[in-house]
């Protein structure tokens, strides 16, 4: 029995890890569109870029 609860265990670690690695790598996926706009109007509201870039990006992002 005590054979079995060890596999188990270890099983389980490998499981967890493997869960952990798949979920921290899907988080670097590439955002929607509309998160993109999002940020970039963020930026342009906070002074970062000015309206002929902001217009410039969301072009590219409609396209």
């Amino acid at each position: 029995m005590g054979g079995f609860m060890m596999l188990a265990f270890w099983g389980a670690v490998i499981a967890l890890i493997v869960f952990l690695v798949l979920r921290l790598r899907d988080n670097g996926t590439r955002p929607s569109d509309s998160d993109a706009q999002e940020a970039l109007r963020r930026r342009f509201a906070n002074g970062e870029i000015d309206e002929e870039e902001f217009r410039r990006r969301k072009a590219t992002l409609d396209e």
